[in-house]
C-alpha cells in the first residue's frame, strides 16, 4: 500500500509506494518517444519505404505521438497517486492552546 512519510518542512510529502512501481517523469516518457519515432522515420525515409511528398506528413508524426504519450500518462498517473494532504503550518513562535493540546 501507499503511505505518506513527513518531514521537519510541511510542505514537502515524500510517498513510499510498495507496489513496485515508481512515478513516471513524463518530460524523459514524451522526449524519448520522440526520439525513438524520429529514428522511425529516418530509418523509413533510408529504407525508400517513403519518398517524395509523403515525408511531408511523416515527419510531425513523431512529435504528435509523443504528445498523445504524455498526455495518456499525465491522465492515467494523475488518477492512481494518492493527493497529498498538507497541515497547517504554524509559526516558528507559535504557543500551544488549549485546543493544540
Amino acid at each position: 500500500m501507499s503511505e505518506q512519510r513527513r518531514y521537519d518542512d510541511p510542505s514537502t510529502v515524500v510517498e513510499h509506494d510498495d507496489s513496485g512501481r515508481h512515478p513516471v517523469n513524463v518530460g524523459h516518457l514524451v522526449m524519448g518517444l520522440a526520439f525513438l519515432g524520429i529514428i522511425a522515420v529516418w530509418a523509413l525515409i533510408e529504407a525508400d519505404t517513403v519518398s517524395g511528398r509523403d515525408i511531408r506528413w511523416l515527419l510531425p508524426l513523431p512529435w504528435v505521438l509523443a504528445g498523445v504519450g504524455g498526455l495518456l500518462a499525465v491522465t492515467l498517473t494523475g488518477r492512481r497517486r494518492p493527493r497529498p494532504t498538507y497541515d497547517t503550518p504554524q509559526p516558528l513562535n507559535h504557543e500551544p492552546t488549549e485546543e493544540d493540546r
